[in-house]
Protein backbone atom coordinates (compact mmCIF):
# COMPACT_ATOMS: atom_id res chain seq x y z
CA UNK A 1 0.00 0.00 0.00
CA UNK A 2 0.81 3.70 -0.30
CA UNK A 3 -0.18 5.58 2.54
CA UNK A 4 0.37 9.90 3.32
CA UNK A 5 0.23 10.23 7.11
CA UNK A 6 -0.69 13.84 7.75
CA UNK A 7 0.42 14.25 11.14
CA UNK A 8 2.96 17.23 13.39
CA UNK A 9 2.61 15.33 16.50
CA UNK A 10 6.97 13.38 15.94
CA UNK A 11 6.17 10.60 18.06
CA UNK A 12 3.24 9.32 16.64
CA UNK A 13 4.41 10.30 13.23
CA UNK A 14 7.15 8.43 14.11
CA UNK A 15 5.42 5.00 15.48
CA UNK A 16 3.16 4.91 12.52
CA UNK A 17 5.79 5.82 9.88
CA UNK A 18 7.75 2.43 11.73
CA UNK A 19 4.88 0.44 12.02
CA UNK A 20 3.97 0.48 8.05
CA UNK A 21 7.37 0.64 6.43
CA UNK A 22 7.88 -2.75 8.71
CA UNK A 23 4.97 -4.39 6.94
CA UNK A 24 6.72 -3.38 3.30
CA UNK A 25 3.95 -0.39 2.77
CA UNK A 26 5.35 3.16 0.91
CA UNK A 27 4.23 5.46 3.95
CA UNK A 28 5.15 9.49 2.99
CA UNK A 29 4.45 12.39 5.61
CA UNK A 30 3.44 15.65 5.92
CA UNK A 31 3.87 17.83 8.85
CA UNK A 32 1.68 21.04 8.14
CA UNK A 33 -1.31 22.31 6.14
CA UNK A 34 0.83 23.54 3.26
CA UNK A 35 2.86 20.35 2.79
CA UNK A 36 0.11 17.90 3.00
CA UNK A 37 -1.88 20.30 -0.12
CA UNK A 38 1.44 20.22 -1.96
CA UNK A 39 1.27 15.94 -1.52
CA UNK A 40 -2.30 15.58 -2.69
CA UNK A 41 -1.70 17.28 -5.48
CA UNK A 42 0.58 15.61 -6.94
CA UNK A 43 0.43 12.06 -5.86
CA UNK A 44 -2.25 9.52 -5.13
CA UNK A 45 -2.66 7.04 -2.53
CA UNK A 46 -4.00 4.11 -1.20
CA UNK A 47 -5.24 6.00 1.97
CA UNK A 48 -4.78 8.94 3.48
CA UNK A 49 -4.17 9.02 7.41
CA UNK A 50 -5.36 12.42 8.46
CA UNK A 51 -5.16 14.44 11.48
CA UNK A 52 -7.40 17.22 11.72
CA UNK A 53 -5.38 19.91 14.15
CA UNK A 54 -1.71 20.67 11.91
CA UNK A 55 -0.03 24.08 12.02
CA UNK A 56 -0.91 26.28 9.14
CA UNK A 57 -4.73 24.71 8.72
CA UNK A 58 -7.21 22.76 9.38
CA UNK A 59 -7.82 18.96 8.08
CA UNK A 60 -11.24 19.58 6.88
CA UNK A 61 -10.39 22.12 4.51
CA UNK A 62 -7.85 19.04 3.07
CA UNK A 63 -10.99 16.59 2.65
CA UNK A 64 -12.77 19.69 0.95
CA UNK A 65 -10.11 20.17 -1.16
CA UNK A 66 -9.48 16.13 -2.25
CA UNK A 67 -13.49 16.51 -3.25
CA UNK A 68 -12.76 19.53 -5.68
CA UNK A 69 -9.91 17.96 -7.29
CA UNK A 70 -12.18 14.72 -7.19
CA UNK A 71 -9.29 12.18 -5.88
CA UNK A 72 -10.69 8.67 -5.00
CA UNK A 73 -8.07 8.24 -2.26
CA UNK A 74 -9.20 6.42 1.23
CA UNK A 75 -9.01 8.88 4.15
CA UNK A 76 -8.76 7.64 7.60
CA UNK A 77 -9.12 10.15 10.33
CA UNK A 78 -6.87 10.23 13.30
CA UNK A 79 -7.83 12.58 15.82
CA UNK A 80 -7.92 14.05 19.57
CA UNK A 81 -11.30 15.46 18.29
CA UNK A 82 -13.83 13.34 19.62
CA UNK A 83 -16.95 15.31 19.42
CA UNK A 84 -19.68 14.19 17.26
CA UNK A 85 -19.95 17.28 15.33
CA UNK A 86 -16.32 16.65 14.36
CA UNK A 87 -16.64 13.14 13.40
CA UNK A 88 -19.75 13.80 11.41
CA UNK A 89 -17.95 17.06 9.25
CA UNK A 90 -15.03 15.20 8.52
CA UNK A 91 -17.36 11.22 7.29
CA UNK A 92 -20.08 14.17 5.52
CA UNK A 93 -16.96 15.87 3.89
CA UNK A 94 -15.87 12.76 2.28
CA UNK A 95 -13.54 10.65 5.14
CA UNK A 96 -14.19 6.66 5.18
CA UNK A 97 -13.43 6.28 8.81
CA UNK A 98 -12.73 8.58 12.13
CA UNK A 99 -10.52 7.03 14.90
CA UNK A 100 -9.70 8.73 18.05
CA UNK A 101 -6.46 9.07 19.66
CA UNK A 102 -5.31 7.27 21.58
CA UNK A 103 -5.32 4.03 19.47
CA UNK A 104 -3.47 0.89 19.46
CA UNK A 105 -1.53 0.70 15.69
CA UNK A 106 -2.67 -2.77 15.17
CA UNK A 107 -6.26 -1.18 14.94
CA UNK A 108 -4.85 1.52 12.62
CA UNK A 109 -3.92 -1.05 10.50
CA UNK A 110 -7.30 -2.91 10.20
CA UNK A 111 -9.62 -0.04 9.75
CA UNK A 112 -6.61 1.28 6.82
CA UNK A 113 -6.79 -2.23 5.40
CA UNK A 114 -10.86 -2.20 5.50
CA UNK A 115 -10.84 1.29 3.55
CA UNK A 116 -8.76 -0.57 0.92
CA UNK A 117 -10.44 -3.24 0.78
CA UNK A 118 -14.05 -1.74 0.27
CA UNK A 119 -12.40 0.77 -2.28
CA UNK A 120 -9.97 -1.64 -4.99
CA UNK A 121 -11.46 -5.19 -3.98
CA UNK A 122 -15.25 -4.90 -3.25
CA UNK A 123 -14.44 -5.55 0.36
CA UNK A 124 -13.05 -8.59 0.82
CA UNK A 125 -10.06 -9.99 1.86
CA UNK A 126 -9.18 -12.11 -1.78
CA UNK A 127 -8.67 -10.49 -4.39
CA UNK A 128 -9.91 -13.05 -7.60
CA UNK A 129 -8.88 -12.27 -11.33
CA UNK A 130 -9.57 -15.11 -13.78
CA UNK A 131 -7.39 -17.75 -12.27
CA UNK A 132 -5.51 -15.57 -10.53
CA UNK A 133 -5.95 -15.44 -6.62
CA UNK A 134 -4.30 -13.53 -3.87
CA UNK A 135 -5.16 -13.65 -0.45
CA UNK A 136 -4.41 -9.68 0.80
CA UNK A 137 -3.82 -10.48 3.99
CA UNK A 138 -1.21 -13.28 3.96
CA UNK A 139 0.32 -11.65 0.81
CA UNK A 140 -0.22 -14.93 -0.97
CA UNK A 141 -0.66 -15.44 -4.96
CA UNK A 142 -2.04 -18.93 -6.22
CA UNK A 143 -2.51 -19.33 -9.84
CA UNK A 144 -5.11 -22.66 -10.67
CA UNK A 145 -4.77 -23.36 -7.03
CA UNK A 146 -1.42 -23.17 -7.20
CA UNK A 147 1.55 -21.18 -5.55
CA UNK A 148 3.72 -18.54 -6.93
CA UNK A 149 6.31 -16.91 -5.17
CA UNK A 150 6.65 -13.36 -5.86
CA UNK A 151 9.31 -10.64 -4.50
CA UNK A 152 7.49 -7.79 -2.62
CA UNK A 153 7.30 -5.53 -5.47
CA UNK A 154 6.21 -8.46 -8.16
CA UNK A 155 3.37 -8.76 -5.47
CA UNK A 156 2.27 -4.84 -5.25
CA UNK A 157 2.87 -4.54 -9.07
CA UNK A 158 0.53 -7.54 -9.38
CA UNK A 159 -2.29 -6.06 -7.19
CA UNK A 160 -2.04 -2.28 -8.39
CA UNK A 161 -2.47 -3.87 -11.98
CA UNK A 162 -5.69 -6.04 -11.05
CA UNK A 163 -7.02 -2.98 -9.12
CA UNK A 164 -6.22 -1.06 -12.33
CA UNK A 165 -7.08 -3.51 -14.99
CA UNK A 166 -8.93 -2.38 -18.02
CA UNK A 167 -7.05 1.26 -17.69
CA UNK A 168 -3.56 2.29 -18.99
CA UNK A 169 -1.37 3.11 -16.51
CA UNK A 170 1.92 5.13 -16.92
CA UNK A 171 5.39 4.44 -15.96
CA UNK A 172 5.74 7.45 -13.51
CA UNK A 173 2.35 6.22 -11.79
CA UNK A 174 3.81 2.61 -11.44
CA UNK A 175 6.76 4.19 -10.18
CA UNK A 176 5.34 6.56 -7.43
CA UNK A 177 2.90 3.62 -6.44
CA UNK A 178 6.15 1.57 -5.82
CA UNK A 179 8.22 3.88 -4.42
CA UNK A 180 7.07 7.04 -3.28
CA UNK A 181 7.82 10.46 -3.87
CA UNK A 182 11.21 9.28 -3.85
CA UNK A 183 10.95 8.15 -7.44
CA UNK A 184 10.99 11.67 -8.39
CA UNK A 185 14.80 11.88 -7.83
CA UNK A 186 15.45 8.65 -10.46
CA UNK A 187 16.65 9.97 -14.10
CA UNK A 188 14.58 6.79 -15.97
CA UNK A 189 12.59 3.73 -15.07
CA UNK A 190 14.27 0.95 -16.81
CA UNK A 191 13.67 -0.90 -13.02
CA UNK A 192 9.91 -0.82 -13.87
CA UNK A 193 10.44 -2.76 -16.82
CA UNK A 194 13.15 -5.44 -15.17
CA UNK A 195 10.14 -6.10 -12.45
CA UNK A 196 7.42 -6.36 -14.86
CA UNK A 197 9.58 -8.70 -17.17
CA UNK A 198 9.82 -11.08 -13.99
CA UNK A 199 5.89 -10.81 -12.60
CA UNK A 200 4.78 -11.74 -16.82
CA UNK A 201 7.34 -14.68 -16.48
CA UNK A 202 6.10 -16.07 -13.27
CA UNK A 203 2.57 -15.88 -13.91
CA UNK A 204 3.02 -17.27 -17.59
CA UNK A 205 5.33 -19.72 -16.03
CA UNK A 206 2.24 -20.78 -13.61
CA UNK A 207 -0.40 -20.62 -16.57
CA UNK A 208 -1.47 -17.52 -17.02
CA UNK A 209 -2.00 -15.93 -20.43
CA UNK A 210 0.07 -12.73 -20.97
CA UNK A 211 -1.83 -10.22 -19.31
CA UNK A 212 0.27 -7.13 -19.48
CA UNK A 213 0.25 -5.33 -22.28
CA UNK A 214 2.92 -2.87 -23.22
CA UNK A 215 1.21 0.64 -24.60
CA UNK A 216 4.46 1.90 -26.77
CA UNK A 217 5.15 5.33 -25.05
CA UNK A 218 2.28 5.45 -22.53
CA UNK A 219 2.85 2.43 -20.34
CA UNK A 220 1.13 -0.52 -19.19
CA UNK A 221 -2.03 -2.28 -19.39
CA UNK A 222 -3.49 -5.55 -17.48
CA UNK A 223 -5.98 -7.28 -18.94
CA UNK A 224 -7.88 -10.18 -20.40
CA UNK A 225 -7.12 -11.60 -24.19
Amino acid sequence: MKILLIEDEQPLRESIIAYFTGEGNICETAVDFKSAIDKIAVYNYDCILLDLTLPGGDGLEILRRLKKMNKNDGVLIISARHSLEDKLDGLNLGADDYLIKPFHLSELKARVMAIVRRKSYSGSNVIVFNEISIDTLAMKVEVAAHAVALTKKEYDLLVYFIANRGKVISKNALAEHLWGDEIDLVDHFDFIYTHIKNLRKKLMEAGCPDYVKSMYGVGYKFESQ
